[in-house]
């Protein structure tokens, strides 16, 4: 196995060849002429080459000496362009950025960020997946999953984007014929909508009202892993649907559906995970931003007053 050419032997073998000169060079290069001429020395060494005739005068290059020297440029130049574009990567978002979501918030809320994202950023390359199961994003190949629930593993890193929770609600017709469920237990006794939710199991809702947390095994004669299936159940009169205030909000202030239980629901905030720190990949970073700022900008109408019925009853 041939030894490679150390970069700094290469710099050193260029600046000699420029400045014709050993001590010129080491100038040049704020060292002293024996420190040049030792490189020098290990760089014909490596490469077997004699690269300089040295006379009292001046340094002359061998013919051997000339073709290394064209090829110690285009290496030293690769090796700038390189290491410019790492830097460019790491300030400029560019490339293939692999996100992944829930099927309802995926398509109605993330997709439209998105199509945002890449006006702004035309280097980048979007390509969003949704699925109903938690995914491990180092293990999948993905650069940043939006997930909607609390459930996070200690290994990724998160940043939270919005607020948000999941609450119990149904439609006017459903409590007007099977009547408003007074209690968390009553809940086992009405027909609610189960969703396959990527963060609970199925069929269990998790549930906290202030510091009490309780949770209930619900039945129904329809479920899905679709949260968007059976939002549309429950406008139908179907049963009780437990569904995030971002997908439920128009519909409660349009009176489409009315609160159940206000004083209880489910923590489902809103998070960037991702499995690289933000600013290890620039495009990962500004996906982030951008989707705090929109989030922001795009709450549903009513989901402060919402969010700040949650807090109160959690002060209760």
């Amino acid at each position: 196995m041939h030894t490679m050419p150390a970069p700094e032997d290469l710099r050193v073998f260029i600046t000699v060849v420029r400045k014709s000169s050993f001590v010129a060079a080491a100038t040049a290069l704020e060292a002293s002429p024996a420190y040049v001429s030792k490189r020098i020395r290990l760089l014909e060494t490596t490469l077997g080459v004699k690269l300089l005739h040295r006379s009292t005068r001046r340094v002359v290059v061998t013919e051997e000496g000339e073709r290394i020297f064209l090829w110690a440029q285009r290496i030293l130049d690769d090796m700038e362009h390189l290491l410019q574009e790492a830097q460019i990567t790491r300030r400029e978002p560019r490339g293939l950025l692999r996100v992944s979501s829930s099927f309802g918030f995926g398509r109605n809320v993330v997709a439209p960020a998105l199509s945002q994202l890449a006006l702004r950023y035309p280097g980048l390359q979007l390509r969003l997946e949704v699925f109903d199961r938690l995914v491990d994003v180092a293990a999948e190949g993905l650069d940043l999953d939006v997930r909607v629930g609390d459930e996070i593993a200690p290994h990724l890193i998160a940043r939270h984007l919005a607020d948000n929770c999941r609450v119990l609600c149904a439609a006017p017709a459903y409590l007007q014929r099977r009547g408003v469920p007074r209690s968390v237990d009553e809940l086992a006794a009405h027909d609610c909508l189960v969703i396959k939710e990527r963060d609970h199991p199925f069929g269990v809702w998790k549930l906290r009202s202030g510091a009490q947390e309780r949770s209930v095994k619900v039945t129904g004669p329809l479920s899905t892993n679709h949260g968007e299936m059976a939002v549309q159940w429950a406008l139908d009169g179907h049963g009780v649907v437990l569904r995030s205030l971002w997908d439920v909000a128009a519909e409660l202030a349009a009176g489409r559906l009315v609160q159940v239980l206000p004083d209880w629901q489910q923590s489902a905030n809103i998070w960037a995970v991702y499995p690289t720190r933000l600013e290890r990949s620039a495009k990962v970073r500004v996906c982030v931003e951008f989707l705090q700022a929109f989030f922001a900008r795009t709450q549903p109408a009513g989901i402060k007053q919402a969010m700040q019925q949650v807090v109160q009853a959690a002060q209760k």
